[in-house]
């Protein structure tokens, strides 16, 4: 935060009638185990009360509210040899990830300022012990169970797009960090003709909140529409990446390019560069004269739509893209909340209110219809089935390149069996030898193969019959396993 977001931060606390369960000043330091205990408190306290932060600032007297300036300096302070900050976060449990400040309020007069994250899931202790405000006294979380379980059993209920990305901002500092003309452009709307109604269109979409005369810029805003991340110290490290390498391995890279743009300000950027990367199909340029790309664009804007919306922002990570000579991979950090092999017919998103802004931007497909488009392009272009990975932190979506069918190996055709089959149900159809023949080019007098395939699609469980009573086999319609 800069020096003038933190002036004002002090001076809307001081104006707090008098000290809370989240709030404390503080003229002089006093001792080290002192600020671990404030800290412990402060984290309960601002859990109790439904804040996202507790303060303990230095430089104020606790009765009168008066800036007078102390001689602590918080950046600078040692517990023996070692950091106090060090010191103190070795000593919380869990070691929640507070902030310190140091700035001169007034010359000669200065400030520090302990920002403090509200507890979740369970209370902050301090050396083995958790403790909370009552009034202006410190005490023992254990002495009010009352208290101790509401914290047990409060869970996180700011979820990520709520948040604060950044603070106290006036209505020209909010224009400045955000690309506020996209969000017009892209929903055909004139842009408003003063700043105001700008600002609140911005707020009606919880893009940014008014507190009194100052402005928030929410995680939700700034992710979608930030002219830069690097901007917003939280989100920096959300930005999407993008890597060329070689071949088909991570040996040896050609290019690497991170986009810092909001998701949706940089999005049709980001579609363009990672088109221009990918290779060229000399089979499909046979058939589709307008587009000689590997890939077919729809399904890659479909998948990096995906990676952006369906991400565990709590996971450490960023969307990634990664184009080798024979595959592109696309990943976000975080597990699906469903299982891959339901992505075509299911939908759940943890990420709500962003999934609808991009819908309604159309950067994403409605509900439940972008991964059908990718398979169905896929199919067009006559490329091998995608397939969708659920590792131990994140989710991968991998394209291969073009193959003919003698080229796929077994599990290939039944993953490519298995999607065409999904394809039809959730289409109102059902895959027949006929629509697989057709999925895979293969001639009438050849159908023998289809048959084959469908065969060791049923052995591996994942489509069934749909009227396993009929004896014909010629007229067999198939469904997924979970139809």
């Amino acid at each position: 935060m800069t020096e003038k977001e933190l002036k004002i931060i002090v001076n809307e606390l001081v104006s707090v009638p008098q000290e809370t369960e989240w709030l404390e000043f503080k003229l002089n330091f006093h001792s080290n185990e002192e600020i671990g205990k404030r800290i412990s408190a402060l984290s309960n306290g601002a859990c109790l009360s439904h804040k996202q932060y507790g303060y303990l600032i230095f430089g104020e007297e606790d009765t009168t509210h008066e800036i007078k300036g102390t001689g602590f300096k918080v950046k600078s302070a040692t517990k023996g040899s070692e950091e106090l900050e060090n010191w103190l976060i070795q000593r919380l449990d869990p070691r929640i990830d507070f902030k310190t400040y140091e700035f001169f309020y007034d010359e000669g007069v200065r400030i520090s300022m302990y920002v403090i994250p509200a507890a979740t899931y369970r209370p902050v202790s301090f050396m083995h012990k958790s403790y909370i405000r009552i009034g202006s006294y410190t005490r023992l979380l254990r002495e009010f169970p009352e208290k101790e379980t509401k914290i047990w059993s409060r869970k996180d209920d700011c979820n990520f797009e709520q948040k604060i990305a950044k603070s106290n901002l006036s209505e020209d500092e909010v224009v400045s960090f955000l690309d506020t003309h996209t969000y017009f452009d892209l929903l055909k709307l004139p842009y408003p003709s003063t700043r105001t109604n700008v600002i609140e269109k911005f707020i009606s979409e919880k893009l940014i909140i008014k507190i009194k005369s100052r402005y928030f810029i929410t995680n939700l805003g700034a992710i979608l529409f930030a002219k830069n991340l690097d901007d917003f110290s939280s989100l920096k490290r959300k930005s999407i990446r993008v890597i060329v390498y070689k071949s088909n391995n991570k040996i040896e890279t050609i290019r690497e390019q991170n986009f810092t743009g909001g998701y949706v300000s940089g999005f049709k950027y980001l579609i363009d560069w990672v088109n221009s990367q990918l290779p060229a199909n000399e089979e499909i340029g046979k058939a589709f004269r307008d587009d000689r790309r590997m890939y077919p664009e729809i399904a890659v804007r479909e998948l990096l739509a995906n990676a952006i919306i369906h991400q565990n922002f709590k996971e450490i990570g960023r969307p990634m893209v990664e184009i080798f000579s024979d595959r592109i991979e696309i990943s976000n950090p975080g597990i699906p909340l469903i299982t891959p092999e339901r992505f075509i017919d299911e939908y759940q998103s943890r990420n709500e209110a962003l999934a609808d802004l991009t819908r309604r931007l159309g950067i994403c497909e409605e509900k439940g219809s972008g991964i059908d488009k990718v398979i169905f392009y896929n199919e067009i272009y006559q490329l091998p089935a995608p397939i969708f990975q659920v590792q131990e932190k994140h989710t991968k979506a991998v394209l291969f390149s073009y193959k003919k069918l003698r080229q796929m190996d077994k599990a290939d055709k039944i993953r490519a069996c298995y999607q065409h089959c999904c394809l039809k149900y959730v289409s109102n159809d059902k895959m027949t030898n006929q629509s697989l023949r057709e999925r895979f080019k293969i001639e009438r007098k050849n159908a023998a193969i289809a048959s084959r395939i469908i065969k060791e699609t049923l052995m591996a469980q994942v489509i069934k019959e749909d009227a396993p009573e009929s004896k014909s086999r010629k007229y067999k319609k198939y469904i997924p396993f979970w139809a």
